[in-house]
């Protein structure tokens, strides 16, 4: 038994989990960097609420600004929970405007706020550009801010299941196989990353139905336990990096 490649997310729906589940980001503006910034809320207008840095650095480059707001660069980074061969799973940059808010942050900060005018993500090779208006109408994945307790938990205490779960790849697949990580986990399923000695490769592992509510996780994986239970087919568990 194998199973076959699934639904993926929309790059939309992508750029909204990888926003719903960041702490913090890269901003630039009028040449000035500032990292580890950190976002507060992606507001139904699309509208990203951003945490002043200290030092007041962002808002001095709104004071020569135009009406409209200071062009600023935003970049996430999105990094695999599991200590993965290229953690790094996909990049996503929004280009807009910069203004002050009218809310105040925790204890009083000050917060300003980012509208999108494009948007463009990178993962597995390729880039794609995504309009804001798809950004603000697209719906983050009901893990997103889960994904990384419930992938460190499997790895940490479930390596047993990871090794279950690998009976449904393609068989093919797995020679020359040496280790193998839960790299994502989403409404469609569950991303494999099998490990050679010099290359890696991907494989989504589907869930029998859509997971609309994060509860669902666990019964989602079960359900794939049991599907991999039934595979006469084993294998060496995978191992720890």
């Amino acid at each position: 038994m194998s199973h076959a490649r699934s639904a993926e997310p929309t790059p939309a729906e992508r750029a909204r989990s990888i926003l719903a589940g960041a702490t913090s980001l890269t901003a630039t503006a009028v040449g000035v960097q500032v990292a580890h910034l950190e976002m507060r809320a992606f507001e139904a207008n699309g509208r990203l609420l951003l945490v002043e840095p200290p030092g007041g650095v962002l808002r001095a480059a709104l004071r020569e600004a135009p009406r409209q707001g200071a062009a600023v660069g935003l970049d996430f980074t999105d990094v695999a929970p599991a200590p993965v061969r290229d953690r790094v799973r996909a990049r996503l940059s929004l280009r807009g405007w910069l203004g002050p808010a009218e809310q105040l942050g925790p204890a009083g900060t000050a917060m300003l706020g980012f509208r999108c005018a494009a948007a463009e993500l990178t993962e597995n090779g390729s880039t794609q550009q995504i309009g804001p208006d798809e950004l603000r109408q697209a719906e983050p994945d009901p893990l997103a801010d889960r994904e990384a307790v419930l992938l460190s938990h499997l790895v940490d205490r479930h390596l047993d299941a990871v090794a279950a779960l690998a009976r449904l790849v393609d068989s093919r697949l797995l020679l020359g196989v040496a280790r193998v990580h839960p790299l994502r986990l989403d409404r469609h399923g569950i991303v494999l990353r099998l490990e050679r000695a010099r290359t890696q490769q991907d494989v989504r592992l589907p869930f029998r139905a859509r997971l609309d509510h994060p509860d669902d996780a666990g019964l989602r994986i079960q359900e794939l336990l049991a599907d991999a239970h039934a595979c006469p087919r084993r294998h060496r568990a995978p191992t720890r990096p």
